[in-house]
This record gives structure tokens, sequence and C-alpha cells, in this order.
């Protein structure tokens, strides 16, 4: 058989064509294989398709035959499940983090990793125009520079801006310094927990930032937010707001224990109280948006302690009835 320049190719080509073309219920023939690589300028015998496909198959990737008529290889195993694909795009169309033209791009990278039957199926739910999402495009390069800062132990500088009424970003006067520690995602969006000179333990939008730079001089020491103490941290917040860090008694009514868990943890324990009602303590930083998500349900929840919560309970139930 003559050999073409592209003849190094070749197992290359197959194993492509099989990622992208094959399946159980559709299978590749080797005449499919064979015109495929003719199309490639590549010559090639059937007997050469077997060779191939058993020195893949040598190297690890899981490649089956169906006999028969309608028979053919397709890949068995691959990367990524059916369903593993599904929920990671689910997760890249619903994130507010993600530009709208980030999140297609991801999602048609993960629609590579499978057949191009399995991605018509998986592109079929995908909405992302119509959901709310991030107006940076820079955050992708955010991350990669916040992580590379935390890997080199460096502290960061940046710009941070807000959102004007006319839908432009409106700079802060002053850089910002900060010494990184690890980012966490909260109401759909992604924030940087990090320690800053001005105003201690803090958190950043990471949508919000831009300009970021690595400084070359090594992060503040910050006990709070390392190690398990950082996940601890995440944990008190409520939307990102910072607040007095306050052991809180709570009393919940029993169709709320899915609810506590969600929030807090499995790891939280729950005391009955009565039959309908259950006790549980934990440590929250005291803010607005704490507080309006215990009173988001209504009598079946309740702060019982300490009194300055449930008068900061109080106080913000006021302030909202004075509105109406």
């Amino acid at each position: 058989m003559p050999k073409s320049d592209n003849q190094k190719l070749k197992i290359l080509y197959i194993l492509d064509y099989l990622q992208n073309n094959s399946r159980e219920d559709h299978p590749v023939k080797a005449t499919e294989l064979i015109e495929m690589l003719r199309s490639h300028d590549i010559a090639c015998e059937r007997k050469t398709i077997y060779s191939d496909i058993a020195a893949l198959q040598a190297f690890g990737i899981e490649i089956l035959s169906l006999p028969g008529k309608n028979g053919g290889y397709y890949i068995g195993t691959r990367n990524f499940e059916l369903p593993e694909l599904k929920l990671l795009i689910d997760a890249v169309q619903s994130s507010r983090y993600l530009t709208a033209s980030k999140s297609r791009e991801l999602i048609e990278k993960l629609c590579r990793q499978c057949s191009v039957y399995d991605a018509k199926l998986l592109r079929r739910d995908v909405v992302v125009e119509r959901r709310v999402k991030s107006m940076n495009e820079t955050i992708y390069y955010n991350v990669d520079a916040i992580q590379e800062a935390i890997a080199q132990n460096q502290q960061i500088s940046f710009r941070y801006f807000d959102w004007g009424l006319d839908g432009k970003r409106k700079f802060r006067e002053k850089s910002y310094l900060a010494s990184p520690y690890g980012l966490c995602q909260d109401n759909e969006n992604c924030y940087l927990l990090a320690h800053s000179p001005r105003h201690g333990v803090t958190h950043y939008r990471v949508d919000r930032m831009q300009n970021i730079r690595l400084l070359n001089f090594p992060r503040t020491p910050c006990p709070e937010l390392t190690g398990k103490a950082f996940y601890e941290h995440a944990k008190q917040l409520f939307s990102m707001y910072s607040g007095e860090s306050v052991e809180v008694k709570l009393r919940f009514h029993r169709d709320l224990v899915n609810v506590v868990f969600d929030r807090f943890g499995r790891d939280v324990m729950l005391i009955p109280d009565g039959e309908d009602h259950f006790v549980v303590t934990v440590r929250v930083a005291i803010s607005p948006m704490f507080l309006s998500w215990v009173i988001g349900f209504g009598k079946k929840a309740q702060i019982l302690y300490p009194q300055q919560v449930i008068d900061a309970c109080k106080a913000l139930c006021q302030e909202a009835l004075a509105q109406y």
C-alpha cells in the first residue's frame, strides 16, 4: 500500500472519528473508516483498520465491536458519561458569573466530549440568552490570576467597579490591595475571600474585579481563611454579607429539615422540640440577608437567642413595614 504524508496521522483520525460519530446504537463500520481516511488522502485497507483498532484497545481505549450486518465499532467508556455532561452543562448555563458568550463556548467544548448524536440531545435543552448573566468577559482571566496568586502565595492589586444607573462601569477611586485565600460561590455568583489591609477578612465579586496584578510580596497571614477555617467562614455568610459572627439558636418546623441541612450542612445537631419542631444552634454572620432568610419562612422559623439578634430582626421588620 502506498504511503502518504498523512499516514502517521491515520490512527488519530480513526480515534477522533469514533469519538465523534460512534455510539452503541450507531456503530461505525470499517468501510466507513476507510472512506473517512480516504477523504484525508490516506490510503488504507481493511486489515490495517483492524490492527489500528487493536492498538487503540491495547493503549487502554475501550473500543467495542458489534458483529453482524449492522455491526461495527463504538467507544464504550468515555471521559464523561452523558448524565455527567448534562450536569456540567446545566451548571454552566445557570451560572450567573459566566457571560453568555463564555457559557456558549464552554457548552460547545463539553458537547465535543461525546458523539454528535448525543451532542444534539445536550444542545436541545440549552437556554443561555434569557438567563441573567455576568457582563464581564474577563472573569476567566480573573479566576486564573487569583488561582496563580494563591499558588505563589502572593498579594494582588486590582480595580473594583460598581454598575451605574446608565449600565456602565463606575470604577472606585483607588486600587485595591488584597491577600487572596480562595474562591467560593454564593447566590450564583463567584467571590474571592481575602484579607485586606483596610478591611481585614473580606470578599469581592470576581466579575467586578479588573486589572488584577500579582505583587512581589507574600500574602498577609490570615488564620481565619486558612485550611478548614476558610470553609467555616464561608458557611457563616448569607449572600456574602458580612456581620458580627454570633452563635444563634433557631427553632424550625419539621418541614424545614432539608432547608437547614442545605444551608448549614449535615453535621449540625437538630434537637427535637415537641412533635412538629426542632431547635438548632449555628454560628452565622448577622446581617440583613440572614434576618431576611429567617423572616422568609414566616411562622415556621423563629430566632430564640441571643436577644440582640431578636431585636435586630424586629427592627428590620419595622423598617420594612414603615414603607407600606
